[in-house]
């Protein structure tokens, strides 16, 4: 107990005393668990439950801190100083067994730890290892910088390898789809883009796609203009234009993507240490599957991901309209970004209802206006005055590819693993197809749309029985609800790619930047993060990706700390996911010996689809049963409720038993001003900490 925490209990009311006893007794059991916000915890989880809600309750950061008058700024509710998990170690060693060269360190050479002296190598993976000898060794400014140069280097080395379409004439890749749009782009009129030569790579993304098109194009056309010839470039694979092609990529990535995650990391992980932002930082970098599909097979995800990012920052902030603008825009440049779209208007319709008559219906006419005039924009060019009404259709039936069947390829989601022993193509319709997959998919999103209200409904009808006013934070909900919507468009809906899995990965990824390495939330991650590496290996093996998918995985596993083949007390879920990579290897070693018979040509990609999709409905699931978890950490039991249970329970037992049963059973809604002091509090000893240790 540090002399903070000791001081607050020593100066707390007895109720209070009892409350943080507890706590810290629970803490103390294992001292090298990461602490985390036991306000969102239920009074029966387990320890490895304790962190599931999950991430640590952020902060505003101060970059995004407007003054009070700020028109893009919507009022939010008052937020209290975060009670976030400690480093994930208390007990430190001496400096000069940390002063060893990283090699040693990396190989986990040497003991070092806690008071039991366990060895580096089960304290966490290379990335945090490396992490914490920058720290020790007085290089902590340097870690953001080099772990940037490290991604670039290795997103670059990924980009000298083959791509999509290589070499594979007439109609090559996705590679020279976005090559081709940005000759079209150059050289034909604005109203020419979607209907130009359909059959050869016809541009089928919104507008801003088109936009960033133009102006790679128009770079790369000043540079060599044989680049993007029209039609007469077709093919064109010199090794100056790939040069180029991959530079506007890892361009692209760093100028949003790669900010999108930095401030992620600084506002949402907020109240932790600098190590663990940037141990956060590392997981995001590095996650194989974007780095695979954007700068091995090409494309321009990360562009996408990164605007959602960008909102989901503005969100956490308070700045709902600018995080409106950004999510437009990430709609704007892929329509695949729908996915997140019903968890993020839900988020925002909650907030409304939260902030009453007046200021709820501001803010409503506000995000209408401001998410109007961002589409209108990007869609101006269709529009009158610029072109007739007519036109607008031009990019829309190019977008939503309904004339298409469910799918073109082997997919790991419902329909193509059902489709194995259901012929849907052949039992129904395209109509009939179309619509119950709308129907699936929002069955499937249904959590993700109704638990944002439901939380800000809890915080509005309870925000009187607190004093001071201050309601518990429900960002976490968001995160949740996001990986909900997402997992469930790509299991359910219509015209679904190998690629989509990208998109639920992400705020996947995100929560387990931060999640302790015990808990279910990392463990799942892992596991889904891998096995969408997996999924997507019949597109990897045809662009000749085999030697990055298996560098690139195995550096981020290596990085992350996580090593499937550590049985020893391992949980079912542990054992279920070597299990899940045995079939993994099981299916590459016989894609390497065998060849597929002649009746069956697609085999190894339909068994990837029967191993990979039950791993992405067990995500499905767990989505919903988090983001349940993470709504009823919002409110927990109202007031009334917890009032009414400690009268029944003070007819039972002793009283001091009641009043820590009944704090227990409402930590989610411990007094504002504890909250804000232990926050005040823990945030002083940590900074102590940090400078003297870190």
């Amino acid at each position: 107990m540090d002399e903070a925490e000791s001081h607050l209990v020593a100066s707390g009311s007895s109720k209070h005393q009892r409350l943080r006893t507890t706590s810290l007794a629970s803490q103390s059991s294992s001292r090298h668990r990461p602490r985390t916000s036991s306000h969102l915890v239920r009074p029966s989880s387990t320890n490895s439950d304790r962190h599931e809600i999950v991430a640590p309750i952020p902060l505003r950061h101060s970059a995004l801190q407007p003054s009070p008058d700020r028109w893009a700024r919507s009022p939010s509710p008052a937020s209290s100083r975060a009670i976030s998990p400690s480093s994930s170690h208390v007990g430190h060693p001496p400096s000069h067994k940390y002063r060893l060269s990283f090699s040693a360190i990396a190989e986990g050479e040497g003991q070092g730890g806690g008071q039991g002296g366990a060895p580096v190598e089960e304290r966490g993976g290379m990335g945090k290892r490396w992490v914490r000898w920058m720290f020790k060794n007085g290089m902590r400014e340097w870690v953001v910088p080099s772990a940037l140069l490290a991604s670039a280097l290795v997103k670059w080395c990924t980009g000298l390898g083959s791509y999509s379409g290589q070499s594979t004439p007439p109609m090559f890749g996705d590679y020279e789809a976005q090559r081709h749009w940005m000759e079209l782009t150059n050289h034909l009129p604005l109203r020419q883009w979607y209907t130009y030569d359909l059959q050869y790579w016809g541009l089928d993304y919104p507008p801003l796609t088109a936009y960033h098109s133009w102006l790679c194009g128009f770079i790369g056309s000043h540079v060599n203009p044989a680049w993007f010839a029209l039609n007469d470039s077709r093919g064109f694979e010199s090794i100056t234009s790939k040069i180029f092609m991959r530079t506007t990529v890892l361009a692209s990535d760093y100028l949003i993507y790669i900010p999108a995650l930095w401030m992620f990391t600084r506002i949402w992980h907020a109240g932790r240490s600098r190590r663990t932002q940037n141990l956060a930082l590392l997981t995001l970098l590095f996650q194989p599957a974007l780095l695979l599909i954007d700068f091995g097979h090409f494309q321009y995800n990360s562009v996408m991901l990164g605007f959602t990012i960008l909102a989901i920052n503005c969100f956490i902030a308070g700045y709902d309209l600018v995080g409106a603008v950004f999510f437009t825009l990430s709609l704007g440049f892929k329509q695949m970004a729908l996915y997140y779209a019903p968890a993020v208007g839900s988020y925002l319709i909650g907030k409304c209802v939260y902030l009453g008559p007046k200021e709820g219906v501001q803010l409503f006419l506000r995000l209408a206006v401001v998410t109007t005039a961002s589409f209108t924009l990007l869609f101006l060019p269709f529009l009158p005055p610029f072109a007739p009404i007519s036109a607008i259709l031009d990019p829309i039936t190019r977008i939503f590819p309904f004339a298409r069947g469910i799918f073109e390829d082997k997919v790991a989601n419902f329909w193509c693993a059902s489709n194995v022993v259901v012929k849907w193509n052949h039992w129904a319709s395209r109509a009939a197809l179309v619509r119950l997959s709308t129907l699936f998919t929002v069955i499937g999103f249904l959590g993700a749309a109704i638990a944002p209200i439901r939380a800000w409904l809890r915080l509005r009808g309870e925000a009187g029985a607190l004093e001071g006013g201050v309601p518990p934070v429900i960002q976490p909900v968001l995160l949740h609800a996001l990986l909900n919507s997402s997992i469930s468009f790509f299991l359910f809906s219509f015209q679904v790619h190998e690629k989509t899995i990208l998109l639920p990965l992400m705020p996947l990824t995100l929560l387990l930047s931060g999640a302790p390495e015990e808990s279910t939330t990392f463990k799942l991650g892992v596991l889904a993060n891998n096995v969408g590496v997996f999924s997507m290996w019949p597109l990897l093996r045809r662009d000749g990706q085999a030697v990055p998918y298996i560098a690139l995985s195995l550096l981020w596993n290596r990085l992350i700390g996580h090593n499937p083949f550590r049985v020893r007390n391992a949980s079912i879920l542990e054992i279920f996911t070597l299990l899940v990579y045995s079939a993994c290897a099981s299916l590459h070693l016989l894609e390497l010996v065998y060849a597929p018979p002649a009746r069956y040509p697609d085999l190894f990609p339909v068994l990837n689809v029967l191993i990979s999709t039950p791993i992405f409905v067990l995500l499905w699931l767990w989505s919903i049963k988090s983001i349940i978890q993470a709504r009823w950490a919002v409110g927990g039991l109202t007031f009334g409720e917890v009032r009414e249970r400690k009268e029944s329970l003070n007819d039972r037992a002793d009283s001091e038993q009641v009043e820590d049963g009944v704090n227990s059973a409402a930590t989610g809604w411990r007094a504002p001003g504890l909250a804000h002091g232990l926050g005040r509090r823990r945030t002083a000893s940590r900074a102590t900490s940090v400078a003297g240790n870190d």
